[in-house]
C-alpha cells in the first residue's frame, strides 16, 4: 500500500510535540521557545508613575529569564514546594513572568492587582500564609546576582502541583478571595494555539489590562502560546492606545468595555484605526452599538494600492477568575450583523451550561435562570474558605455563575443581570457591604446603602445613600476623601446622596431595588 509522505520540518514538528504534551504554568514559555523562539513575546512601554521601564523580550530570552529567576528561588532556600508566594508587583509584563517563575520553582504563585491598598494586600499574604512576599522584579534580579545564579533551573518543579496559582479576587463580602486555579484552568488549552498557520496569526497585540486580573493573564499566556508579539502597556490612557495603533500599526486590541468607551471620548473617530482587523472584549457586557462602531474603525484586510477593506471581526468572551479566563465566545465577523448584544455566546471546549431555577430544576427554554457551568477551567476551591468553596461549586463540578441568564433555543443564553449584588464597574467588580462598612466607620455616619447607577463609560458606578447623624457636618467631598483613604480608586462612590432613611425588608434587608428608584429620582 502506497500512502502519502509527510515530511515535518523541525518548526512544525515542535508545534506537533507542543500540543500532544501537557502543559504546566512553569513550562509555558519553554514550551512556546521551541516553537517561536526568536519571535517577539513583548514590547512593553515604560511607566514612570510606577517605575516600570520600556522592555522588550524575544519568547527565547523571556524563557531564559523565568528559568534564572526560579532557580534563585530556589537556590535561596527561602521558600518549599507548595508554598505560596504573593507578588505585590507594578502591573507590567515582568510580573506575568515572575508568576511563571515562582510556579516553575515548585511554589504557588498569587499576584495581586497594585492598585489594591497595603492592607489588602496584607489580608492575601495572611490569607494564602505566603512565607514570601515579591514586590519588584529588582529583588528577584539581586537574589540571581547574589547568589551567582547564571544557569536556569532546567526544569518545572511545579508539574507535579495540583493548585498552579492562586488569583484573588473580593467575595460577596468584600473580602479577596483566592480562586485556587490548576494548570489545566490556566493554560492547559493554549498548546492548541501553537498548531495554528502563521498566515492565521495577527502581527501584533495592543493590551494595557491588569496581569494580576485573569483576562490581562490570560490575554499574554494566549499570544505567548501562539507566537504573537504583544505592546504592553502597564497603565491604560486612551491617547497613548490610539497613538500606538496609528504608528506600529496594530492589529488587534483587547480590553474592557470601558477603555472602548475612553476610546472614543480620546477621539478615536479622528484616528487611523484600519490596521486593527481583531478587537476583543472581556470582563463586562459589552454594549452592541459601541462595538458595531468599532468594527467599522477597523477593516477585514488591505490590498496594495486599494488600502483598507472591510471592517474588522469583533470578538467577546464571557468567563471569570473562578473559571481561569473564558468559558464561551462569540465573534462578529466583518459586515455579519449577529454575534453580538446580550448573548453570551459558544461554550468553550469542555464546558456545558445549565440554567437552573431557585430550587435547582433545569429551567424551559424562554426562562430566566442562574448560569451554572462546568468545565476544564474551573477552580480548585476558594483556597482556606471551605465556606465560600461549597456555595459555589457541588460535589459534580458545577459552579454557580451568580448571573441571572435567559435559556434559549439550540443551546443560547443571554445574560440579564446578576443575581449577587456586585457592581461591575469598568471592568472591576466593587462590592457594596465593604464600602458601606467603611462609610459607616466615620462618626457622622448611621447607616450606608452602596448600590450601582448606570454610566456611560464604566457601564455602572458605584453611589451610596446615607443617613447621617444629628449634628452632622461632613460635605459630600470630605466623605468621598475621607473613605477614599481606606479603600481601592475603583471602589470609591461617584455620588453621595443624603437620605432620610434606607428602604428596608421586614428582616432587615437593604432593599437595594428600591433605594436604587429613591437616588435615581433625586438626580
Amino acid at each position: 500500500m502506497i500512502g502519502p509522505i509527510i515530511r515535518m520540518g523541525r518548526r512544525q514538528a515542535a508545534r506537533v510535540a507542543m500540543v500532544r504534551s501537557r502543559q504546566t504554568l512553569g513550562s509555558l514559555l519553554a514550551r512556546a521557545a521551541a516553537v517561536h523562539g526568536g519571535s517577539v513575546l513583548v514590547d512593553q512601554a515604560a511607566e514612570a508613575r510606577t517605575g516600570v521601564p520600556a522592555t522588550k523580550l524575544t519568547v527565547a530570552g523571556a524563557a531564559k529569564l523565568v528559568d534564572r529567576w526560579a532557580a534563585a528561588l530556589v537556590e535561596d532556600d527561602k521558600i518549599s514546594s507548595g508554598d505560596r508566594v504573593v507578588l505585590a508587583m507594578p502591573n507590567s509584563v515582568e510580573l506575568f513572568l515572575a508568576t511563571l517563575a515562582v510556579s516553575r520553582a515548585g511554589a504557588i504563585p498569587a499576584p495581586v492587582n497594585d492598585a489594591m491598598r497595603d492592607d489588602e494586600i496584607a489580608h492575601v499574604v495572611l490569607d494564602a500564609n505566603a512565607p514570601l512576599v515579591i514586590r519588584g522584579v529588582d529583588e528577584l534580579d539581586v537574589l540571581a546576582e547574589h547568589l551567582g545564579v547564571s544557569a536556569g533551573l532546567g526544569e518545572d518543579r511545579g508539574a507535579d502541583e495540583r493548585v498552579a496559582a492562586l488569583f484573588y479576587t473580593s467575595g460577596t463580602t468584600g473580602s479577596p478571595k483566592g480562586a485556587a486555579l490548576t494548570h489545566r484552568a490556566l493554560v492547559g488549552e493554549l498548546s492548541r494555539l501553537a498548531a495554528l498557520p502563521g498566515g492565521l496569526l495577527i502581527c501584533e497585540l495592543l493590551i494595557a489590562l491588569p496581569v494580576a486580573h485573569i483576562f490581562g493573564f490570560a490575554a499574554l499566556a494566549a499570544a505567548a502560546s501562539a507566537g504573537v508579539p504583544v505592546r504592553f502597556r502597564p497603565r491604560f490612557r486612551p491617547t497613548e492606545c490610539l497613538d500606538d495603533i496609528e504608528e506600529r500599526r496594530s492589529a488587534a486590541f483587547a480590553g474592557v468595555p470601558t477603555m472602548y468607551r475612553m476610546l472614543e471620548e480620546a477621539g478615536a473617530d479622528m484616528r487611523d484605526l484600519s490596521s486593527i482587523r481583531f478587537w476583543v472584549s472581556g470582563a463586562d457586557v459589552m454594549p452592541p452599538e459601541l462595538a458595531h462602531r468599532f468594527k467599522r474603525r477597523g477593516a477585514a484586510f488591505a490590498l496594495p494600492g486599494l488600502g483598507s477593506i472591510g471592517e474588522a471581526t469583533f470578538a467577546e468572551g464571557y468567563g471569570m477568575v473562578e473559571t481561569g479566563g473564558g468559558a464561551a465566545a462569540k465573534l462578529s465577523p466583518p459586515f455579519v450583523p449577529f454575534g453580538l448584544g446580550d448573548q453570551l455566546g459558544i461554550p468553550m471546549p469542555g464546558y456545558r451550561f445549565r440554567v437552573v431555577d431557585d430550587d435547582g430544576d433545569e429551567v424551559r427554554v424562554g426562562a430566566v435562570g442562574q448560569l451554572l457551568l462546568r468545565g476544564p477551567g474551573v477552580l480548585e476551591g476558594y483556597w482556606n474558605d471551605s465556606a465560600a468553596t461549597e456555595a459555589v461549586l457541588d460535589a459534580g463540578g458545577w459552579l454557580s455563575t451568580g448571573d441571572l441568564v435567559r435559556r434559549g433555543p439550540m443551546g443560547t443564553f443571554s445574560f440579564q443581570g446578576r443575581a449577587k449584588v456586585v457592581i461591575k464597574s469598568g471592568g472591576f467588580s466593587v462590592y457594596p457591604p465593604e464600602v458601606e462598612r467603611v462609610f459607616e466607620q466615620h462618626p457622622d455616619v448611621v447607616e450606608a446603602g452602596v448600590v450601582g447607577l448606570p454610566d456611560d463609560t464604566l457601564g455602572e458606578v458605584p453611589v451610596v445613600g446615607l443617613r447621617m447623624a444629628k449634628g452632622a457636618t461632613s460635605t459630600p467631598d470630605e466623605l468621598l476623601s475621607w473613605v477614599g483613604e481606606r479603600l481601592s480608586t475603583y471602589k470609591v462612590p461617584r455620588r453621595v446622596y443624603f437620605v432620610d432613611d434606607l428602604p428596608r425588608t421586614g428582616t432587615n434587608k437593604l432593599q437595594r431595588d428600591e433605594l436604587i428608584e429613591r437616588l435615581l429620582d433625586l438626580d
